[in-house]
């Protein structure tokens, strides 16, 4: 899914599933795989599925973080927050989770929690800023790419550091 191969990553994730259909991962990574590819409307269905056969999986905040920014891909903002949200207190440990609530929060105009998302990722990671963001890009779709943009501004607006 990360060297720009989701379509593939997908074909190899529904494979599996051929031989396990109990693969709550596969089922997870293909929803990833179609917000990579500009379809963060078919994500939620397939992190679900996931849900349905792992719902206290060790990854299960990733997979909430996963289905709000593929909300927020959409712009469906009030929705990524409260699925980004739900993935921050499943980990509060995860920094990533925190800079993304930001930007959903600021696209809902609630700028001071915003800002306290981007305080409470800083206090993880010091030294984060938007800049290797941009550098690591897992996904050369347009759609994707407008997501992302998208995410970028919110996280400046929301205080970010840019790097």
């Amino acid at each position: 899914m990360y060297t720009k191969g989701p379509a593939q990553g997908i074909a190899e994730c529904e494979q599996a599933l051929t031989l396990d259909h109990n693969l709550a991962s596969a089922h997870s990574l293909i929803g990833f795989g179609k917000y990579l590819l500009g379809r963060g409307d078919e994500t939620e269905q397939h992190i679900n599925q996931a849900f349905r056969l792992s719902p206290r999986d060790h990854f299960a905040p990733l997979w909430m973080v996963w289905v709000g920014v593929a909300k927020a891909q959409t712009g469906a903002d009030a929705e990524a927050v409260a699925w980004l949200q739900r993935g921050v207190e499943g980990n509060r440990n995860f920094s990533s989770a925190h800079f993304h609530l930001a930007a959903a929060l600021i696209r809902v105009a609630a700028l001071n929690e915003a800002r306290a998302a981007v305080q409470e990722g800083l206090a993880l990671d010091p030294s984060f800023t938007i800049r290797p963001m941009r550098v690591l890009v897992p996904s050369d779709n347009p759609a994707f790419l407008a997501g992302r943009e998208r995410l970028y501004e919110g996280m400046r607006l929301a205080g970010v550091p840019e790097g």
